[in-house]
């Protein structure tokens, strides 16, 4: 696959996820043949320039399922592997290198600033930052439904 197709690839599946987060749970009905958004509200707000953990979206009641914060690595620090269970994951990082290590064999990925990771239901994971500056992401985390639209059970530590 050449970088031109990659891109193309990245950009489908970050719309088809981010749609399919709309969606999710029953957070939508049918108006005249087409899909609305239940009635949650707009959040806007702002990214602190702290070295905190920032929650962005808490789950239910302020969204339909979907929770998301900011996460700031400082050099060698880890965000603590664990698993997606019944959710998937994207993560979008904003600044900074290091590694996605994937599954029990931490098998790694490179991440870093203007790069974008999915990581599907029940994958064990965890980030480091390997450069010399921190290393900042946002995670989006929605979950998982069956084919009924039911959605599965099963927390998820994040």
């Amino acid at each position: 696959m050449n970088s031109g197709q990659v891109k193309a690839t990245i950009i489908t599946l970050v719309s088809v996820w981010f749609a399919g987060s709309l969606f999710i749970g029953g957070c939508a009905t049918n108006h005249g043949g087409f899909m609305m958004p239940s009635e949650k509200k707009v959040c806007i707000m702002d990214l602190r320039k702290d070295t905190e953990y920032q929650e962005l979206l808490g789950g239910k009641p302020q969204t339909c399922g979907m929770r998301s914060g900011r996460v700031y690595l400082q050099p060698g620090e880890t965000c603590g592997q664990h698993s997606t269970n019944h959710h998937e994951e994207m993560l979008v990082f904003l600044s900074g290198r290091g590694l996605a290590l994937i599954g029990e064999e931490e098998n790694s990925y490179p991440v870093g600033e203007g790069k974008v990771s999915y990581i599907p239901p029940h994958t064990i994971h965890n980030i480091k930052n390997t450069g010399t500056k921190p290393l900042i992401y946002i995670y989006c985390v929605a979950p998982v439904t069956d084919q009924s639209g039911e959605q599965k059970s099963g927390g998820l530590k994040h």
